[in-house]
């Protein structure tokens, strides 16, 4: 597992993000700005951090599962869990018919698994194996945090600048630089977002390969799962945007430039991946 190298991207993460965030308040709206935007970035991250699950929870109106309501879910995150020798997370179903699942929590003892009703109803068991393992990973890696933190301090920061803009922030500045601060700090702050999760998926594929010692399996899902979102995407709202980075594919239907921002990685390269780490485990490499 990846723990150090996450808590490394993770603190990576939210300093560059409050950084960025500081530079923003101080730029449109000068000392007072600078105080409100440490607030802002402080409470922010504090509140990231205590509740991303029961946020992702609820923008997915996710119930409990029990070995009574999902007796194959059940057995395949306590075996899976078992295997790596860690805590088992408390798993919930959603009740969407797109087809995605999602881990979230602050750390390995307060965790959970959720899988919609989409998928369970599309995979096979070993494909559902496949897609429980990566959360699994992204739970034992620590960087579910990592997620939640970004898609909160980004929001965070679009909606400052747009306060600072819009209600009178800046006015004895630089109008062009406010202007450009406008473009240029959602938008940066949406890149760093974007490479920091692509690096996350890719990690949790392989990991999650590891633990179920099956990385085609991975990768049937993730096939069956694109085109499963293409039929049956999933609504935009601000509580499930704010919650897509955390699933395993963008939930969403998308083409062009809304791929090519996508903090999830494109699904060919995925597979492509995951079948050459097969490839190597057939060799004994």
């Amino acid at each position: 597992m990846r723990t150090s190298l996450n808590g490394v991207k993770t603190a990576f993460l939210l300093g560059a993000l409050s950084a960025l965030i500081l530079f923003v308040a101080v730029t449109l709206g000068g000392q007072n700005g600078l105080a409100i935007g440490l607030v802002i970035a402080l409470a922010t991250n504090g509140f990231a951090y205590f509740n991303s699950d029961k946020l992702a929870l609820r923008a997915m109106r996710a119930y409990p599962a029990d070995d009574a309501n999902a007796p194959v879910l059940m057995r395949i995150v306590r075996e899976l869990s078992m295997k790596a020798n860690k805590p088992m997370p408390r798993v919930y179903i959603s009740p969407t018919e797109s087809p995605n699942a999602f881990a979230t929590g602050r750390n390995p003892k307060n965790a959970a698994v959720c899988a919609t009703e989409g998928i369970m109803k599309l995979l096979n068991e070993r494909e559902l194996r496949g897609v429980i393992g990566h959360e699994l990973a992204h739970v034992y890696n620590r960087d579910i945090l990592t997620a939640s933190v970004a898609a909160t301090l980004s929001s965070v920061l679009m909606y400052m600048v747009q306060f600072f803009w819009f209600f009178g922030g800046n006015r004895r500045g630089n109008p062009i630089a406010g202007m450009a601060l406008l473009i240029i700090g959602p938008l940066a702050a949406s890149l760093l977002q974007m490479a920091i999760g692509r690096s996350r998926e890719y990690a949790a594929d392989e990991d999650g390969a590891v633990i179920t010692q099956d990385p085609l399996s991975l990768a049937s899902a993730l096939q069956k799962i694109d085109a499963g979102v293409s039929k049956a995407p999933l609504r935009p709202t601000p509580q499930t945007e704010a919650a897509s980075s955390m699933m395993i594919a963008n939930p969403f239907r998308g083409s062009g430039m809304a791929r090519l921002f996508s903090t999830h990685p494109p699904t060919k390269d995925r597979v492509n991946r995951l079948e050459a780490m097969h490839i190597k485990m057939q060799r004994g490499f």
